[in-house]
């Protein structure tokens, strides 16, 4: 279906960044794309649909063939409705379907039934009647919402503007548009990065059941190994073919390169003693023949040599932080949001000097919006958000995309914002983060999301800040980039307030944590493990689950009835009650359904349990949030 041939791409006075690259994707395959940041691996996806052309080589589609690709940093569109812009998708259906109306038409003027045009005409309804027939197995909007609730959003949310939505949640309606083309070939470059893990679960059963071919990028391991059955591995420009999952190319690269360490040090003891035996024996003519019959032998000995592997790693120190006062950052019955919602409200929160600190609870919850609060990006709606005295914030967001400058280049973005001394070091500071020789003079519209993030964190290199504020830092990051980023972070010896999902990443990282959930935000002393056991869940992705399932807040006790509560009217009141008493039943119909499935039968549908109980949990948060707008 597509053939990649001999595809290269070289950037001037450097190593090539693809080299003689082939390989084929067959139709339906799911296939893992693999490697360290910088690999190449967007730059070949790019290839492959078209928007970037190789040095040499070419890549081979059929015409017909419908590519959907899913960057990892796009733009989005702004001025329709969430349902609006995922219907764009059912565009091409749309076109078929005047077409359609067109052919009708003319088929009713026409009276030359037997002319060849006739024919034409009448084969060509047949074909839009099939494809159209192919493409619509239920209406189109049903469709998109089914594709939409899929991907976390709520039915109360389709009817608002695109850009009302933070970046993460138009990658998903990006997202969306894709599933719902049903494109022969996605390619999707770290889908995951944005959603939460019940989305994340939902396009795992997507993937797995749908009949497009798939090549995906991904650092989740159980999502790869989930959906691929074909590992490709690029490292320094060749690649490595596994027909095999993620989790059995581990093993299969290791005992690969073991086996061929192994046949090397043997040919190599072999060569020595040939060697050896030629140089003893060469000037001896009783010994002549055979030292030229070992001479031929050597010559015609087929080297083994070891792949050569990409071993370079992140050297990362932060800069000694300059002594701040006793409080880095304090907040005072805060509340923030935006015009149309309030995200969280009454927050009280305080980071002390050296403190490390992380923000946790599912997307869409405010952590984020805090930053933002943090960083006087946004105004409190009310409450107060003060930074302490001396102190200095480097920002590391979560959308480097939105921070970098697109027509700079790796080295100018740092050497425009360095003073003193930090200019001395600007080369030495980017080779810690891998950008040597000819990669600092790229430019970073052409980085990948990986390089934009080592990129971003060189810039906290720049200065001796007291307080680093990092938002999901670890999103694009290989998990040997993560460890060396950690390492740094606890060496560290200024305050620390980071965003994460990744429990590795944060165990033994953070003393307090701060959960935001249901519009609140709970103050948690110790680490993430005693974190996780007091809510007694297993694991960061759990509490997502468990938020999303939670009863809203108990409502607060009354006042006696004054005259605001005697106007409110009978049929608020009864809504109110109505959805109490839904609430309970959704909840209930919850638990029962988790009973089963954490000990199903021999006769349970698994996939029609998990299906109800995610239709379920979002009818409940719809009621949910009804509920507390009511009150």
């Amino acid at each position: 279906m597509v053939s990649v041939e001999d595809v290269s791409l070289f950037f001037t006075g450097g190593a090539p960044l693809l080299d003689h690259v082939s390989f084929h994707i067959s139709n339906g395959e799911k296939i893992g794309l693999v490697g360290k940041n910088g690999a190449g691996k967007s730059t070949l996806m790019k290839i492959i649909c078209g928007l970037q052309a190789p040095s040499s080589g070419r890549v081979d589609k059929p015409s017909s063939l419908s590519v959907g690709y899913l960057p990892q940093i796009m733009s989005h569109h702004k001025g329709r409705t969430v349902l609006e812009e995922a219907m764009t998708a059912f565009d091409s259906l749309l076109e078929m379907e005047r077409r359609m109306d067109e052919v009708q038409l003319q088929l009713a003027s026409r009276t030359d039934y037997e002319s060849n045009s006739y024919m034409a005409l009448i084969e060509d309804l047949n074909d839009l009647s099939d494809r159209l027939e192919a493409s619509k197995s239920e209406p189109i909007e049903v469709q998109a919402r089914k594709t939409l609730r899929g991907l976390g959003f709520l039915d109360c949310e389709l009817d608002r503007k695109t850009e009302t939505f933070s970046q993460g949640w138009n990658m998903r309606i990006e997202l969306a548009k894709i599933l719902l083309s049903k494109p022969g070939v996605m390619l999707l470059d770290e889908p995951t990065n944005h959603l939460d893990i019940e989305s994340i679960e939902w396009l795992e059963d997507y993937l797995k059941s749908c009949s497009s071919a798939i090549m995906l990028v991904s650092h989740d391991r159980k999502f790869l190994d989930s959906v691929t059955s074909r590992t490709i591995e690029i490292m320094l420009g060749h690649i490595y073919d596994y027909k095999v999952p993620y989790g059995k190319y581990l093993a299969l690269r290791e005992e690969r390169l073991s086996q061929q360490t192994a046949a090397f040090e043997n040919q190599q003891r072999m060569i020595e003693k040939t060697e050896d035996f030629i140089n003893r024996f060469r000037y001896k003519p009783t010994k002549s023949n055979q030292v030229q019959s070992r001479i031929k032998a050597l010559e015609k000995l087929d080297r083994i040599e070891i792949d050569e592997t990409d071993n370079s790693t992140l050297t990362v120190k932060f800069p000694p932080a300059p002594r701040s006062g006793d409080v880095t950052w304090k907040a005072s019955d805060l509340s923030a949001g935006y015009p149309q919602k309030l995200v969280f409200s009454g927050a009280d929160m305080e980071i002390k000097r050296g403190e490390k600190v992380a923000l946790v609870g599912r997307n869409g919850e405010g952590k984020t919006t805090l930053i933002r609060v943090i960083m006087g990006e946004l105004d409190p709606l009310s409450g107060e958000s003060r930074i302490g005295h001396n102190v200095s914030i480097g920002y590391f967001a979560q959308n480097q995309e939105d921070v970098l400058d697109p027509k700079e280049t790796v080295f100018s973005t740092l050497d425009r914002v360095a003073v003193g001394e930090a200019r001395l070091r600007l080369r030495d500071i980017l080779a810690a983060f891998l950008f040597r020789g000819e990669d600092i003079d790229k430019r970073v519209s052409v980085l990948s999301g990986g390089e934009r993030a080592r990129l971003g964190m060189a810039l906290l290199m720049l200065k001796n800040y007291n307080f680093l504020v990092l938002d999901e830092p670890t999103n694009h990051m290989d998990i040997r980039s993560k460890d060396v980023l950690k390492q740094a972070l606890l060496s560290y010896n200024g305050s620390l307030l980071i965003v994460s999902h990744d429990r590795d990443f944060l165990e033994g990282l953070v003393d307090k944590i701060y959960e935001f959930r249901g519009g609140k935000v709970r103050e948690h002393l110790g680490g993430v493990s005693e974190f996780l056991r007091r809510r007694k869940i297993e694991n960061m992705a759990e509490l997502e689950r468990k938020e999303k399932t939670s009863a809203p807040p108990a409502p607060k006790p009354k006042a006696a009835p004054g005259k605001k509560e005697e106007n409110k009217s009978r049929k608020v009141r009864d809504r109110i009650s109505y959805l109490e008493c839904e609430i309970g039943k959704l909840e209930k119909k919850l638990l029962s359904i988790e009973a089963i499935l954490q000990a199903p039968g021999e006769n349970d549908d698994i996939m029609e349990l998990t299906r109800d109980y995610l239709e379920t949990k979002r009818e409940l948060d719809a009621k949910t949030e009804e509920w507390g707008s009511l009150i």
